[in-house]
C-alpha cells in the first residue's frame, strides 16, 4: 500500500511491520519506497481514479478511495482474470477504511506522507482540517493548500447536513501561530454555530465576536457559504474576501457572484449589524471556486502575477481534459507552484465546489 503525501507529489509505501526490517526512523521513507504521482503507473491509478494493468501483465495498481477522496494505492499481484480483480477492488476498499480508521491516533501513518516537519501552525490547522475532498450524488466539494508543512493563517471547511453543503474559506492576517489559532477559532466557530442551527450572519457574527475578545488586533477575512444540494441554491456572506468565481460551461461568468464587499471580522464591525447574505440558483454543473489572494497575487520571478484569468483556465482546461475535480485542484497548485518557483510569500488556498444532481 503506498499513500499519498501532504502535497499529493509522490505515493510513499507504507511499512509491512516487523517484516520490513530494522529502521533508525520507521517513519522516514527512502527514495526507493516514493513513487511520483506525475510519472508513474500507480501515480496515473491515483491520478486517474481508475485500475492501471503493469507492463508485466500480473501486477494491478487499484487506487484507495473513501468516498470520493483520493488516499493513495495498493499494488497486488500475481493474476489477472476478473475475479481476482473482483477481490483486489475489494481488498483496497477494505484497506482503505483501515488506514483512514487509525490515521487519527497513528503517527506512523500521518508521518509517512510527510517528507520534512511541520510548523507548529500548521500542525495546528491540519488538526482541525477535514478530509480535502467530500461528495455525494449531487454535489462534490474538494480543496488544496499551500504551503503545506508551513500554512499559517488560511484555512478551509466543508461539510454535508440535511440536503445541504456548508463551505467555508478563511484568511486571517499575518503568517504565524497567533494567525493559525485565529484560523482554527474560525473553523470551530463554524461548525459550532451552524450545528446550532445558526445562519449564515450568525457564522460571521461568532466568528467576528470570538476573535475580538480572545485574539484581538488579528484581521479575518472569508467567505462562508450553503449550497441546497436538491434546489441548487447557493447563499453566501462575503466578509473582505475575494469574490468566488461561477464556472459554467467551461467559461467563468464575469462578476456573476460579486456583491458590494462587508468590512472583514475580529475587529467587532459586525456585532451589532451582521453582514449581507446573498443568494443566487445555480445550474446543474454549475461549479464554484473560492480562493484566498495568495493564489491570484503570487509573482513569478519577473513579477508577473499568478491572476484570476489564469487561476480559472487552469480548472477549465483540466476539467475539459477529464480531470476529476481533485485532481484538477492538485495540477492548479502544481501551476502556482512552478509559478513562483517553489516558493510561496503568503498562504494560498482553494476550494472547488460542484452542483451535478441526478435529476
Amino acid at each position: 500500500m503506498y499513500v499519498a503525501d501532504v502535497q499529493q507529489a509522490g505515493l510513499v509505501v507504507l511499512p509491512l511491520g516487523d517484516s520490513a526490517g530494522p529502521r533508525s526512523d520507521p517513519s522516514a521513507a527512502d527514495d526507493g519506497d516514493r513513487l511520483a504521482i506525475d510519472s508513474s503507473l500507480a501515480g496515473l491509478a491515483y491520478r486517474t481514479q481508475r485500475v492501471q494493468l503493469g507492463s508485466d501483465g500480473t501486477t494491478a495498481w487499484l487506487p484507495m478511495i473513501d468516498g470520493v477522496e483520493r488516499v493513495g494505492v495498493m499494488e497486488a499481484g500475481p493474476g489477472l482474470d476478473s475475479g481476482w480483480l473482483d477481490s483486489c477492488k475489494a481488498l483496497a476498499s477494505l484497506a482503505t477504511l483501515l488506514v483512514i480508521s487509525k490515521t487519527t491516533h497513528n503517527d506512523l501513518l500521518v508521518a509517512r506522507g510527510r517528507s520534512r516537519p511541520m510548523t507548529l501552525q500548521a500542525e495546528l490547522l491540519w488538526a482541525f482540517l477535514p478530509p480535502r475532498t467530500i461528495g455525494t450524488r449531487e454535489a462534490t466539494s474538494t480543496a488544496v493548500l499551500e504551503p503545506a508543512y508551513d500554512i499559517g493563517g488560511d484555512a478551509f471547511d466543508h461539510g454535508f447536513t440535511n440536503g445541504r453543503l456548508h463551505l467555508a474559506l478563511l484568511d486571517a492576517m499575518g503568517h504565524d501561530l497567533a494567525s493559525g489559532g485565529a484560523s482554527a477559532v474560525g473553523l470551530a466557530a463554524c461548525r459550532s454555530t451552524r450545528r446550532s442551527g445558526g445562519t449564515l450572519p450568525d457564522i460571521a457574527r461568532t466568528i467576528d465576536r470570538t476573535l475580538a475578545q480572545w485574539i484581538p488586533n488579528r484581521l479575518m477575512t472569508g467567505i462562508i457559504a450553503d449550497l441546497d444540494t436538491v434546489r441548487g441554491e447557493l447563499t453566501w456572506v462575503n466578509c473582505g474576501h475575494p469574490a468566488p468565481l461561477l464556472i459554467r460551461d467551461g467559461h467563468v461568468l464575469t462578476a456573476a457572484l460579486e456583491r458590494p464587499v462587508q468590512l472583514p471580522l475580529g475587529f467587532g464591525f459586525h456585532a451589532q449589524l451582521p453582514p449581507a447574505q446573498h443568494r443566487t440558483r445555480l445550474e446543474p454543473g454549475d461549479r464554484v471556486l473560492l480562493y484566498s489572494d495568495g493564489v491570484t497575487e503570487a509573482r513569478s520571478t519577473n513579477n508577473q502575477l499568478f491572476g484570476e484569468t489564469r487561476l480559472a483556465d487552469t480548472i477549465i482546461r483540466s476539467m475539459a481534459a477529464g480531470d476529476p475535480a481533485p485532481e484538477a485542484l492538485r495540477r492548479l497548485i502544481e501551476n502556482l507552484l512552478t509559478h513562483q518557483s517553489h516558493h510561496l510569500t503568503d498562504d494560498a488556498t482553494i476550494l472547488l465546489a460542484e452542483w451535478h444532481p441526478t435529476h
